[in-house]
């Protein structure tokens, strides 16, 4: 089965007209995209977009051949002109399947927001998932296959804006290993360019250019999710928001919470709430220091958050505040407990995102027990940084890789 996206941007495109935000600035030439739209084989149209024989024009490819258009949008969506020759375009009613003269089934699915999702299956058997904007797959524990569903050799959905779909397509099998997953509906909240390579890459996603014919079943170009990850930053510089983006399209993950609770801290507590509201409700969160065993386990993905706090508590354990104890034996066991760590992330199996604070670029601190933290963690945060794949630092919000 062949697949040409006719258009690979949200439902207004991309630049939106009229607006002065810095993305839809630089969306300029091949950084453009066109609203979705993809067609099959030459023969199956799904959603009929404003310009939609131009973009198959510019793509080398011709509408005469469709024999079906059908749409995704919710149907409050904006009035359509169908070109010349083109079949009036329909809507397959959720759960009902329609079978194609050209030997293609397409099966509705239903979805947990306005719009409807199809299910393709070519004369050669391969399977594509298409989603439309804003909305994840609903009812998917009652699809067929063992313990779910089979996995789709393409998923094209809206991986920025919902990438809980994907969550929970991974719950039930229907994304695996080497199921392609491809951006589609791509809107002016990520920054194009690298930093949207990286972040589809962190959900085992990418992006093409509006065009691009692709063979379903080709799994050369799938990305490798990395799978251990360090993120530094400062003080609200956005490092948890980014370790949390990474696995958001993951379900089942592991929280683990290295402060603990703080008695009678309100703001302390106000922090901790923020954090939980933000996070999607399949996850779970263990509060604890005790990382090592976690990461000696296989399971879903560790999000470790963070390194800083676990540092203090080790910290505390070894007495390494009061100087008499450190020169006596507790700088030699605060190291050992970081190398531990350290062979821990080395030999996890699993996914892990580590979050950590990058300190000692400012005011160099007042007390020999500040300089020390600083020093130590500086010191944890180089050790943890070689045993991993992908090094981010987080800068105002903006992320700069390192390593990866």
């Amino acid at each position: 089965m062949e697949l040409t996206l006719l258009g690979t941007g949200a439902p207004a495109g991309l630049p939106r007209p009229d607006c002065p935000c810095a993305t839809c600035a630089t969306a300029l030439g091949p950084a453009a995209r066109a609203a979705t739209a993809l067609l099959v084989d030459g023969t199956l149209l799904l959603d009929l977009t404003p310009g939609v024989a131009f973009a198959a024009a510019r793509a080398g490819r011709s509408l005469g051949g469709v024999r079906q258009v059908l749409l995704s949008h919710p149907h409050d969506g904006p009035p359509l002109e169908v070109p010349a020759g083109l079949p009036q375009p329909g809507r397959v009613p959720d759960g009902r399947e329609l079978a194609l003269l050209t030997g293609h089934r397409v099966r509705a699915v239903a979805m947990d927001a306005p719009g409807t999702g199809y299910a393709v299956t070519g004369p050669d058997g391969l399977r594509l998932l298409y989603l439309p904007p804003g909305g994840a797959p609903a009812g998917l524990e009652e699809a067929p296959g063992p313990g779910g569903t089979e996995p789709y050799d393409m998923v094209l959905a809206d991986v920025t804006g919902r990438p809980d779909a994907l969550a929970r397509l991974r719950a039930v099998g229907g994304i695996g290993p080497t199921t392609d997953v491809v951006a589609v509906h791509l809107d002016h909240d990520v920054p194009p360019g690298a930093e949207l390579a990286r972040r589809l890459a962190a959900a085992g996603a990418r992006a093409v250019p509006d065009g691009t014919t692709l063979a379903v079943g080709g799994y050369e170009d799938v990305p490798d999710v990395p799978r251990r990850t360090l993120v530094l930053g400062g003080a609200r510089s956005g490092k948890s928001v980014e370790a949390e983006r990474r696995l958001e399209s993951f379900p089942d993950v592991v929280y683990v919470a290295t402060g603990g609770g703080r008695s009678g801290d309100g703001e302390w507590a106000a922090r901790v709430a923020a954090h939980r509201e933000r996070r999607p409700g399949s996850w779970r969160t263990l509060e604890t220091c005790e990382v090592l065993p976690l990461l000696a386990e296989e399971g879903p993905p560790l999000l470790i958050d963070c390194v800083s706090l676990w540092l203090t508590d080790a910290m505390d354990t070894v007495g390494a505040w009061d100087d008499a104890v450190w020169a006596d034996g507790g700088e030699k066991a605060l190291r050992g407990r970081v190398r531990a760590l350290a062979a821990g992330v080395r030999g996890a199996r699993r996914v892990v995102v580590l979050v950590s604070n990058e300190v000692g670029s400012g005011v160099v601190p007042a007390t020999a027990s500040g300089r020390r933290f600083r020093d130590e963690l500086g010191r944890a945060n180089a050790a943890l940084a070689a045993e991993c794949e992908q090094v981010l630092l987080v800068v105002a919000g903006q992320v700069v890789v390192l390593r990866g």
